[in-house]
C-alpha cells in the first residue's frame, strides 16, 4: 500500500488536536459549572431559612382549630423560620455559615495548587467532585431529617469548602496545557462564563424547590456535581502529551536515563532492531502507515523541571499585585453571590423564587463582562489596564445599585446587567487569562508545572476576600444595606489602587514601543 503523503498526515494530526482541544474546553467548562451550581443554592435558601413571621403568625392564630384537625406534617407554616436561624441575629448566623465555607476554601486553596502539581489532575479532580457532591447533599439532608444544629451546618460547609478547592487549579491547569497564549483573553473570557452559567442554573434549581422542600435545592446540585466527577474520571485528558501514551505501534522504545559528565542522557532502545520504530498517527490504522526512524539519543543539560515552591511563585512579577487586587475584587463578587437574592427580597419586596430568578441577570451581565474584558485585553495587550478601567466604572454603578428599591422593574434589570458585567469582568480576567499568563511567565523558563501553584496562590488570596465579604455583609446589614454598599465601593477602590503600578508599567511600555503580542509583560 502506498504511503500516506505528509500533508495528509499533518491534516489528520491537526484535526485530531483541534478535536481534543474542543473536548477539553467543553468538558472543563461543564466541570466547573457544576462546582458553582452547587455553591449557589445557599444564597437562594437564606430567605427561606429566615422569613417574615408576622403574616404567618396572624394566619396561624385565625386557623389554629383547622390545623389541629389536620394530620401533622414534618414542616408546617407555623415553622416560620428554620431553627437556629429564627433568632434576631439571623444575618450574623447566615454570614458565619458563609464565612465557614469561604474561609475553609481560602485556606485549602493554597494547599490545593501545591498538591495538584504532584498528583494526577484527573484523579484529584474526580475525588474532589465526588466528596463535594456528598457534602452538598448532606446540607440538604438537614431539612429531610429535621436537623436544627448550627454546628452541623457549619461543619458541612467547612468540609465542602476544603474539597471544592480541588476544582479551580485543576481546570485552569488543564485549559492552560491545551491552549497557548494567542487570544487567550477571548478564550478564557468565553470559558470563564461557566461561573455565571453555574450560578444561573443553581439559582433556577434552588428556586424551583425552595418554597416546598429547600433540602432538594442542595441534594439535586450535589447529585449533579458527583455525576460530573464520574464524567471527569472517564473522559478528561490532562495534557496533549498524554495522547502519546496511546500508540498504535507495537515496537515502542524503552527509555533509560544515565548521568554522564554532569549531564543527563536519554537512550531509546527498540525491541526489534529490524523495524526499529514507527511514527503512526493516532487516527490511522496501526498496520498501514509506519515511518522508520533511527535510534535517538537526547542530551539534556538539566533534569526535568520540578514543581515550583510557594516562595518561588510569589517572586514571579505581577503575582503579588494581581493576588491582592483579586482579594478585593472577589470580596465584591462573592458578596453579591451570597447576599443578592436576600437583598432583592427585602428591598424589592419579592418572594424567594422571584428574587432568585431576578438575581440571575447579575450573572448574565457577568458573562458579557468577562468576555468583553478578555477581548479588550487581547487587542490592547494590557490586562491590568483593562481591569483598572472596569473597576473605576464599577464604583458609581454600585452606588446606583444601592438605590434599587426606588427603581421600577426596567431600570432594575439594566442595573443588574451593568453591575454584573463591571463587577465580574476584572474578577474573571484575573482568575483566568492573567493566571495563565503568570503561570507560564518567561521567568519560569518553560516550567509549565508552576501553573497550578500560581493559579492557587492568586485564587486563594482572592478567596480570603470572598470569605470576608459575605461575613462583613452579614454584620453591616444589621445597620442598613447602605453600609454594605459603602463597604463594597471601598473594596472596589482598594482593588483599583493595587493595580496602579502595573497600569503605569503597561502605559510606559506602550509609549516606548508598540505591543504586538498579548503576552503579559514583565513588571
Amino acid at each position: 500500500m502506498a504511503p500516506v503523503p505528509p500533508g495528509i498526515r499533518l491534516l489528520v494530526s491537526f484535526d485530531r488536536n483541534q478535536w481534543y482541544k474542543a473536548l477539553t474546553f467543553i468538558l472543563t467548562f461543564l466541570l466547573y459549572t457544576s462546582f458553582h451550581l452547587s455553591r449557589k443554592p445557599i444564597s437562594i435558601v437564606k430567605s427561606e431559612l429566615h422569613k417574615n413571621c408576622s403574616p404567618v403568625s396572624e394566619l396561624s392564630t385565625v386557623s389554629s382549630s383547622s390545623q389541629q384537625a389536620s394530620l401533622p406534617s414534618l414542616h408546617t407554616d407555623m415553622d416560620c423560620s428554620w431553627k437556629p436561624f429564627d433568632k434576631r441575629n439571623y444575618k450574623q448566623l447566615l454570614g458565619a455559615m458563609d464565612y465557614s465555607f469561604l474561609c475553609a476554601y481560602a485556606v485549602g486553596m493554597y494547599l490545593s495548587g501545591i498538591i495538584g502539581e504532584r498528583l494526577p489532575i484527573r484523579l484529584y479532580l474526580t475525588v474532589g467532585m465526588l466528596t463535594s457532591g456528598l457534602f452538598t447533599c448532606l446540607f440538604g439532608l438537614g431539612y429531610i431529617y429535621n436537623i436544627h444544629s448550627l454546628g452541623f451546618y457549619i461543619s458541612v460547609q467547612v468540609a465542602n469548602g476544603l474539597v471544592q478547592t480541588t476544582g479551580w487549579p485543576s481546570v485552569v491547569t488543564c485549559i492552560g496545557n491545551w491552549f497557548g497564549k494567542g487570544r487567550l483573553g477571548l478564550i478564557m473570557g468565553v470559558w470563564n462564563s461557566h461561573t455565571s452559567v453555574g450560578n444561573i442554573l443553581g439559582s433556577l434549581i434552588a428556586g424551583y424547590w425552595v418554597s416546598s422542600n429547600w433540602g432538594m435545592s442542595f441534594i439535586i446540585p450535589g447529585i449533579i456535581i458527583a455525576a460530573m466527577g464520574i464524567v471527569c474520571f472517564l473522559f478528561l485528558i490532562e495534557h496533549p502529551n498524554d495522547l502519546q501514551n496511546i500508540s498504535p505501534c507495537n515496537n515502542l522504545p524503552t527509555q533509560s536515563w544515565n548521568q554522564i559528565n554532569g549531564h543527563t542522557e536519554l537512550y531509546l532502545q527498540y525491541k526489534d532492531k529490524k523495524t526499529q520504530s514507527c511514527d503512526t498517527e493516532l487516527l490511522l490504522p496501526r498496520d498501514k502507515v509506519c515511518v522508520a526512524v533511527q535510534p535517538v539519543v537526547v542530551v539534556k543539560s538539566e533534569s526535568a523541571p520540578s514543581a515550583i515552591s510557594f516562595m518561588g511563585a510569589l517572586q514571579i512579577p505581577g503575582v503579588i499585585e494581581f493576588s491582592l487586587c483579586l482579594l478585593f475584587a472577589k470580596l465584591v463578587s462573592y458578596t453579591f453571590l451570597f447576599w443578592l437574592p436576600l437583598y432583592i427580597t427585602k428591598a424589592a419586596h419579592l418572594d424567594a423564587k422571584r428574587a432568585g430568578d431576578l438575581s440571575t441577570l447579575f450573572d448574565v451581565g457577568g458573562i458579557v463582562g468577562g468576555i468583553l474584558a478578555g477581548v479588550i485585553s487581547d487587542r490592547k495587550g494590557k490586562r491590568a489596564t483593562t481591569c483598572a478601567v472596569m473597576l473605576l466604572l464599577a464604583a458609581p454603578t454600585l452606588y446606583g445599585f444601592s438605590m434599587i428599591s426606588e427603581f421600577g422593574l426596567g431600570p432594575t434589570i439594566i442595573m443588574l446587567l451593568v453591575c454584573g458585567g463591571l463587577v465580574n469582568g476584572p474578577y474573571a480576567l484575573i482568575t483566568t487569562a492573567v493566571s495563565a499568563d503568570l503561570g507560564t511567565h518567561k521567568s519560569l523558563k518553560g516550567n509549565a508545572r508552576a501553573l497550578s501553584t500560581v493559579t492557587a496562590i492568586i485564587d486563594g488570596t482572592g478567596s480570603v476576600g470572598a470569605a470576608l465579604g459575605p461575613l462583613l455583609a452579614g454584620l453591616l446589614s444589621a445597620g442598613g444595606w447602605d453600609q454594605v454598599f459603602y463597604m463594597l465601593m471601598a473594596a472596589d477602590f482598594c482593588a483599583l489602587l493595587l493595580l496602579l503600578r502595573l497600569v503605569k508599567k503597561e502605559l510606559d511600555s506602550t509609549k516606548s514601543h508598540p505591543i504586538s503580542t498579548v503576552e503579559l509583560k514583565e513588571h
